[in-house]
């Protein structure tokens, strides 16, 4: 197992209240030795005009799920934070509202200072919707 601090769906979850990801429906739904997994629906709060799934809705989920596990990895996670300091998607289908998106982090990469993730989210049918990658940096807590 990759994680320095065991992820729980419990304590994954407790880290969304008043966040962006809390306004957007996410809610952590499975992980593994070396990735997590969250679902966010497809909805009001993250359709774009068309009643289509916005981009940027996948890229908050993008790096909801990479930040969650760039924090997990720390060695001390009470002096350090993991920070998102690029991040790239592409778009390749779309969902209709009333569908659900489910991401899965995994690493690319993690360092002492720089982590590299990959993330794929994925439609209610399995079917790749958006291919995303995430770099954090390793910072001290302030």
């Amino acid at each position: 197992m990759i994680w320095k601090t065991p992820p729980t769906l419990e304590s994954m979850n407790g880290m969304g209240p008043k966040t962006l990801g809390d306004a957007l429906g996410m809610e952590f739904v499975d992980f593994g030795d070396d990735y997590l997994v969250a679902e966010m629906p497809v909805d009001e709060r993250t359709v774009q005009p068309f009643r289509l799934l916005h981009g940027g809705a996948s890229v908050a989920l993008a790096e909801t799920l990479g930040s969650v596990a760039g924090f997990l990895v720390l060695d001390e996670p009470d002096k350090y934070i993991a920070v998102g300091v690029d991040i790239n998607a592409s778009h390749l289908r779309s969902v209709r509202e009333g569908g659900r998106v489910r991401g899965t982090v995994r690493p690319v990469r993690v360092g002492r200072s720089v982590q590299v993730w990959q993330i794929d989210i994925t439609d209610q049918r399995g079917k790749l919707v958006c291919v995303s990658r995430l770099t954090c940096q390793v910072v001290p807590r302030r």
